[in-house]
């Protein structure tokens, strides 16, 4: 990813960086490892790569989509941590992503069937942090992709990850044959064009401006954020007021596939969390009509989990209580089987 429309698309401009953040502005760093797979250390080959996720990250839920939706999931393995981060008391320190299936869910009082261990470094590390340790560095982000071979960290970066799992799905040992297969990012450049534009406008409205609204302590920059994601929706419902299936037409994309975390979690989480009261999704009546189209393709459901969500995003804060709501029309993410809930 070299021209300025697919930076813009991937990763937020770090100007001054430092300064914005102590001024009260949320800054998301650069991802630090940029591999491919296709490069000459990292071949294409079925079982030999491997993720590291959480359930509750829109970042990672978009690599797990990708996997899903393309039928890598017998040929990819994955590790699920924990929804909430390691606490001040805890050893390795605070803040810090952890393999821990045996931890106990405030909202459930149970624990969470789908974390794991760690299983594909053959250290059992407990810890996100110290699969960057082992090779030198000092980064704790999660989705990971990792080579089980070399016992390497290829990328962390989602978006570029998300891009290769689509260019080397059938060599990676897809399970879908290539009629069934979505392509991601099809090899026809108008539509890559649109492609390309949507996701700079979803990265830098939708996706980063979710954070940017809820994590940021300024108001000013609040307001700005927040006006820009609602405005964006009004774009979004207007795009696809014309009955197109997905938002570049009949097919579903990268830029569907990269809309669909945020979206997925706003009425249950974000209209709360980040802030984003402005409406809810059921608001707009095409979006969510597309939700809803998304939400039913084979892979997706099973993508994510709002109970690791509503886990992750208040179970750390607001006094360790996760709001259980909402229940009106219905209860997430059941809401998401009734396109007919649209609010025209």
């Amino acid at each position: 990813m070299t021209n300025d429309k697919a930076n813009i698309s991937t990763e937020e401009d770090q100007t001054d960086a430092v300064a914005r953040r102590k001024s009260g502005e949320f800054v998301r760093g650069v991802s630090g490892f940029r591999d491919q797979i296709g490069d000459a250390d990292f071949p294409a080959e079925p079982g030999r790569y491997h993720l590291f996720v959480a359930l509750n990250c829109p970042w990672c839920h978009r690599v797990i989509l990708a996997r899903n939706v393309l039928g890598l999931q017998n040929s990819i393995s994955m590790d699920v941590a924990f929804p909430n981060r390691t606490g001040e008391d805890d050893p390795a320190g605070a803040g810090l992503w952890e393999f821990s299936p045996d931890r106990v869910a405030s909202l459930t009082g149970e624990t969470l069937p789908e974390c794991t261990r760690e299983t594909a470094t053959g250290e059992n590390f407990r810890v996100a942090k110290d699969i960057y340790r082992a090779e030198g560095a000092s980064e704790q982000s999660v989705p990971i992709l990792y080579d089980k071979k070399t016992k390497r960290i290829v990328n962390n970066e989602s978006a570029e990850i998300i891009r290769m799992l689509d260019r080397h799905a059938e060599a990676l040992g897809s399970g879908l044959a290539g009629d069934q297969r979505p392509s991601l990012y099809p090899e026809d450049e108008a539509l890559r064009e649109q492609i390309d534009e949507l996701n700079a406008l979803v990265y830098t409205n939708i996706n980063n401006g979710a954070y940017k609204a809820g994590f940021s302590s300024d108001q000013v920059v609040y307001q700005k954020a927040y006006e820009a994601y609602f405005e964006t929706l009004t774009d979004l419902n207007e795009l696809l007021s014309d009955g197109r299936p997905f938002l570049t037409g009949d097919k579903f994309t990268e830029a569907d596939l990269r809309l669909f975390p945020t979206l997925y979690r706003h009425d249950p989480v974000y209209y709360v969390r980040m802030k984003l009261n402005g409406a809810k999704i059921l608001d707009y009546p095409y979006v969510w009509q597309w939700l809803c189209r998304a939400y039913a393709l084979d892979g997706v459901a099973e993508s994510g989990s709002l109970t690791h969500c509503r886990q992750g995003y208040f179970g750390r804060s607001w006094n360790n209580v996760v709001p259980l709501g909402p229940f009106t029309p219905m209860a997430y993410p059941d809401a998401y089987h009734h396109p007919e809930l649209a609010r025209f």
